[in-house]
């Protein structure tokens, strides 16, 4: 599965044209003077890689971006990139009860779905007690429409803390198409029916694309006709579209935006927000095997790790500094109990490694490297190919790693291998992302990556919507992550915080490296109401989830 980067550039570089003349329809350019043509398709790669298979299935791992926003909507939109208030999607407004266990949720009024039928309170109602979502298991006493635009949420303990889980990111399904489906695992859901501003037109290996939705409910939007969805397999081929003014809109990483942006067309923005970490498999207890199991390894493999050199040479400068309390700082700062906690370790400490090592019970060989028991630590880290930011990071890892007595070897895999890995447990260590939070509150990732009841055991997928990809299950994070949720006073709330960062800290199940450069990259040229640094309105990459249909509903070809 290994690739050399420039191999790769090569015969994507080669393969590239010939893949733009593929494409379906034929997007604004700098040749027709910026008419901004409405029936010309706005081209996006969101990181679908090929073949791509028709699956617009939320709750599937491996969902097409454009199902999620663009034809998917929650009931409210929840701007990740500011401390704000959430904006109603197809609901109008909420309110708690004084004690935070009764939600009342005001929808707006007349809805349709795209298939023409009416979009009511039944269908909330029948989101929040299918299967799939779980809410039977988040505590969910009862869901009732009062009337066809009012709901009410009863919980059997206070949800303050989880207001975006429920409002910002729960997927609001038909019933009359959903209460047919005999499994939601295993179903595609090839023509999807949604409130969202898109409808699937066509599917095909190499792209997908969708249209606007006639009965989409603010008149005149979308005013972008045709999205299409391309499937490339590296990063390298995205940005050759890009040079040549083939590509509309992507989220990628390109160490010199430059060559990109020169053409006059593409624009950039750089919205640092999500965590860059080391998964591990970390819970032997749930079938986790290898030596990252051993907190001791962790622990010495963060302090060997040299992140200055890793954010210069694999990320070209552009990341932020990561919080190992997963805090987004500045911005989280109120919630950071222990300063010293601010920054994960920035320079690499190979004396420190062995010290911890040691004390654990491992000893260098003559070969240089620790083990234990005639058995060397020897850990398997993957990334996926064509990432090549990852992908060089990676390889730094482990050149750092073996500064310190500490083997990790590096490759790459597809996607699907990487997803299933995830998903499944069956790894020891993944270049991975994590979720950054859609509000200014840790509590998003405390509860979505740290809190045990959101994983399973190894061999198993993880249900749709959880994230704890580690097997990480600690009594007393998941006690904090509770009492957290179930309060609306900030001191308390500051109080289980603490608790959660001074275990996490402590156990790495996740090992922090970055906050990821977010780059996007839009064709401002021929479109216009994108987000920019003086309106960031929504988290602008096109792998954005809602995001993604909120931008896509505000843009305009240009005139």
């Amino acid at each position: 599965m290994n690739r050399t980067k420039r191999s790769t550039a090569l015969a994507l570089a080669a393969g590239a044209a010939a893949l733009a003349l593929a494409f379906t329809g034929c997007a604004p350019s700098s040749d027709d003077g910026g008419s901004g043509d409405s029936s010309a398709a706005l081209r996006v790669w969101a990181g679908s890689q090929t073949p791509i298979t028709a699956n617009f299935n939320p709750f599937a791992p491996t969902v097409l971006h454009a199902a999620l926003g663009p034809i998917y909507e929650t009931l409210f939109f929840f701007n990740k990139t500011a401390d704000e208030a959430p904006t109603g999607l197809i609901g109008d407004s909420f309110e708690f009860n004084e004690d935070g266990t009764v939600l009342t949720v005001k929808l707006k009024d007349g809805v349709k779905w795209s298939d023409g039928e009416a979009f009511t309170a039944d269908d909330v109602v029948f989101t929040f007690e299918y299967e799939a979502n779980g809410y039977a298991d988040k505590g969910l006493v009862s869901a009732e429409a009062t009337d066809d635009t009012t709901v009410v949420l009863t919980f059997d303990s206070p949800q303050f803390t989880r207001e975006f889980a429920i409002l910002g990111s729960t997927w609001i399904l038909p019933e009359h198409v959903w209460s047919q489906v005999e499994d939601f695992a295993t179903f595609t859901d090839e023509n999807p029916v949604g409130t969202g501003p898109y409808v699937v037109d066509s599917v095909t290996e190499a792209s997908y694309t969708v249209v606007a939705n006639e009965n989409y409910r603010e008149e005149g939007k979308p005013a972008v006709k045709k999205v299409q969805y391309i499937g490339l397999d590296a990063n390298q081929s995205a940005q050759d579209l890009l040079s040549a003014g083939e590509l509309d809109w992507t989220g990628m990483f390109i160490p010199n935006p430059d060559d990109v942006t020169a053409n006059g067309i593409i624009s950039t923005i750089n919205t640092p927000q999500d965590p860059t970490v080391l998964y591990t498999c970390a819970n032997a207890a749930l079938g986790c095997v290898g030596e990252q199991t051993d907190v001791a390894v962790r622990q010495a493999l963060n302090v060997a790790i040299d992140r200055a050199t890793i954010k210069e040479k694999a990320f070209v400068g552009l990341t932020g500094d990561i919080s190992p309390t997963f805090a987004l700082l500045p911005r989280d700062e109120k919630w950071l109990a222990d300063p010293a906690n601010a920054i994960s370790p920035q320079s690499p400490n190979a004396a420190e490694a062995g010290s911890i090592l040691e004390a654990a019970g491992y000893t260098k060989g003559s070969d240089g490297f620790y083990g234990k028991d005639g058995a060397p630590i020897e850990l398997d880290l993957i990334s996926v190919d064509g990432w090549t930011d990852y992908n060089d990071a990676a390889k730094l890892i482990a050149e750092q790693a073996a500064e310190a007595g500490i083997k990790v070897n590096a490759s790459t895999v597809q996607w699907q291998e990487f997803s299933d890995a995830r998903q499944t447990g069956q790894y020891e260590l993944i270049m991975g992302g994590v979720i950054g939070t859609s509000v200014a509150d840790p509590y998003q990732i405390y509860n979505d990556w740290f809190d045990g009841k959101s994983t399973i055991k190894v061999g198993e997928q993880l249900l749709p919507g959880t994230w704890n990809f580690s097997r990480y299950d600690n009594p007393v994070v998941n006690d904090a992550v509770a009492a957290a949720a179930a309060t609306n006073d900030e001191a308390a709330k500051q109080a289980a915080y603490a608790t959660i960062q001074t275990e996490i800290v402590r156990d790495l199940p996740y090992i922090p490296l970055v906050i990821n450069a977010t780059q996007t990259f839009t064709n401002s040229k021929d479109y216009t109401g994108w987000p920019t640094e003086d309106d960031l309105y929504a988290f602008p990459p096109a792998w954005g989830a809602s995001a993604a249909g909120v931008i896509l509903a505000n843009l305009t070809p240009a005139k």
